[in-house]
């Protein structure tokens, strides 16, 4: 009943409450000047094609809040659902930056987030107790690598003058690389190659949707 009830709670907490990180906001510690201070003023469809992609990061983060509840819920491992609770509280870390950077930018996060978050819940919930901890733990690392790929095609995409946001994204991807050797180390097992493609197929629906909705 108790993991239920913390399920529950982040749930909601990630759905509709407002988010603090843990650490500094990487535009901050770099000393990068915000939206509003930028001396070179980005155009306004440079503004709205940042915050698109902020937007994608952000539905991102909400859905690796779901994959690590679900799966810290399945498991029966004290240690695992440990490590999976550790990662998504620095996951929170990337939810208060991007949503932090859509503000500044103008834009807004998904409207589509219950949806997403519920989606990423059951996958991740059903991969932990259909495959057991070896297979929830190879869902965590080919998540993580698609999700670094994502990141660095974003770095290409952002505007050049946003140097706030390319930090943040930076930084997360840098994360998620750590995240993927560390569920390694934990001696994840690889997934099978159809389901990857059928993560890659779901992400690639998400990303496309969150763009504009």
């Amino acid at each position: 009943m108790d993991a239920l009830l913390i399920a529950a709670d982040s749930a909601l907490r990630t759905m509709f409450a407002h988010h603090h990180a843990n650490r500094l906001n990487p535009s901050q510690s770099q000393g990068l000047p915000s939206i509003h201070t930028l001396t070179t003023v980005m155009t306004e469809a440079e503004k709205r094609e940042a915050a698109a992609l902020m937007r994608v990061n952000h539905v991102g983060e909400v859905c690796a809040q779901a994959l690590y509840t679900a799966q810290a819920l399945a498991t029966r491992d004290l240690a695992l659902r440990q490590h999976l609770t550790e990662a998504c509280n620095e996951e929170t870390d990337h939810l208060a930056w991007t949503e932090e950077r859509l503000k500044e930018l103008g834009g807004r996060t998904s409207l589509l987030n219950p949806l997403w978050y519920l989606g990423a819940f059951g996958i991740g919930y059903a991969a932990a107790k259909l495959g057991g901890d070896r297979m929830s733990l190879g869902f965590v690392v080919e998540t993580e690598r698609q999700v670094e790929a994502h990141l660095q095609s974003h770095l290409h995409r952002l505007p050049e003058k946003d140097t706030a946001s390319r930090a943040i994204v930076a930084t997360m991807k840098a994360d998620e690389a750590r995240h993927a050797q560390e569920a390694l180390a934990a001696g994840a097992a690889e997934m099978p190659a159809p389901i990857k493609g059928l993560m890659k197929l779901a992400a690639k629906v998400m990303t496309s949707v969150a763009h504009r909705i």
